[in-house]
């Protein structure tokens, strides 16, 4: 027994030896971060961001590599199947994270198979609509929806996102019925959206800005506690008079679960000193959103929270699994 004990401390103590001087050189070849949506989203802005301030940190190119579809179990899958050395990291949106699990019968990807490393940027939902339907407000929007059942539709970037689910607790609360759309992330369906395919859709502000300024969208509100300064005359869900629509989304750094500790701590490190930066946290807050970084204990833990939360939406929603 005791020479167990000795090969298993042995083993730990080159693992974490090794761990170190795989740290000491990283990195010394360009990273590779794998956004689970189409390019146009916030995921995928969150994503282009980071990588563009992180890579002089780094000292290394960061690429972006956009994987999506399967509700993110595609990028997922990809990094969870990677290297475990900090060369390939998920950007990931917190939908696919803690909303797709209660959403999918057969699971691709577990927690377990990926360790926190830092969120990046949080945001409240808007809800846009296209140019040409008739309503200004939220409480038109219902009003029509009232009298034109089930011929709203709604567009979102997947079964299971943070879209598709604010778009049932509006019909729950609102008590109206619209057609989901589901598409392969937020600029597919930004597209149809300005094309007139579906009516509404529901998302982070970033990508939708350029065209609510230019008047080729309408925002009737924002899905948080408080307005954005960016849209400082868009009233919130509650002021609108439907303050259980409230959703936020996160964009979250993560890594496969092995990578070594030293590794991923100085991921953490320079993770922490972009986010923090006062450009980043200005060109986070000029697209409706907020540079929020948390490091890997606070994220685990919101993680934690979600999935009991969003869990208890799905089901009140009476949201199907696929």
């Amino acid at each position: 027994m005791q020479r167990i004990r000795r090969s298993l401390l042995t083993l730990a103590a080159l693992s974490a030896i090794s761990g170190a001087a795989l740290a000491q050189g990283y990195p010394n070849k360009p990273i590779t971060m794998v956004v689970p949506t189409a390019t146009g989203g916030t995921t995928d802005l969150s994503a282009r961001m980071l990588a563009q301030a992180l890579t002089p940190v780094l000292g290394q190119s960061v690429i972006v590599d956009n994987k999506g579809g399967g509700n993110g179990a595609i990028a997922a899958g990809i990094v969870k199947r990677a290297p475990a050395d900090g060369y390939t990291l998920l950007m990931q949106y917190s939908g696919y994270h803690v909303i797709s699990p209660h959403l999918t019968k057969v699971h691709q990807w577990e927690q377990a198979d990926f360790q926190p490393v830092a969120n990046v940027i949080s945001a409240p939902q808007i809800i846009v609509v296209r140019e040409g339907l008739p309503v200004k407000t939220l409480a038109e929007l219902i009003s029509y929806a009232k009298a034109n059942p089930g011929k709203l539709n709604y567009a979102s970037s997947g079964n299971g996102s943070l879209q598709h689910v604010t778009g049932a607790m509006l019909e729950q609360q609102g008590g109206i019925k619209m057609v989901h759309v589901p598409y392969k992330g937020t600029g597919p369906a930004l597209q149809d959206l300005l094309g007139g395919q579906v009516d509404l859709t529901f998302g982070t502000a970033p990508p939708f800005m350029p065209h609510i300024q230019a008047g080729k969208l309408r925002v009737l509100a924002v899905t948080g506690k408080q307005r954005l300064s960016s849209l400082p005359d868009v009233p919130t869900t509650a002021e609108a008079g439907l303050p259980k629509v409230d959703a936020t989304s996160w964009f979250a750094l993560f890594a496969p679960a092995a990578t070594p500790k030293a590794v991923v701590d100085k991921l953490v490190a320079d993770a922490r000193t972009v986010v923090q930066s006062a450009e980043f946290r200005k060109k986070a807050e000029e697209q409706g959103a907020t540079a929020d970084f948390q490091d890997p204990a606070q994220l685990g833990a919101k993680v934690k929270a979600d999935l009991a939360g969003w869990a208890e939406v799905v089901k009140s929603a009476r949201i199907e699994a696929e």
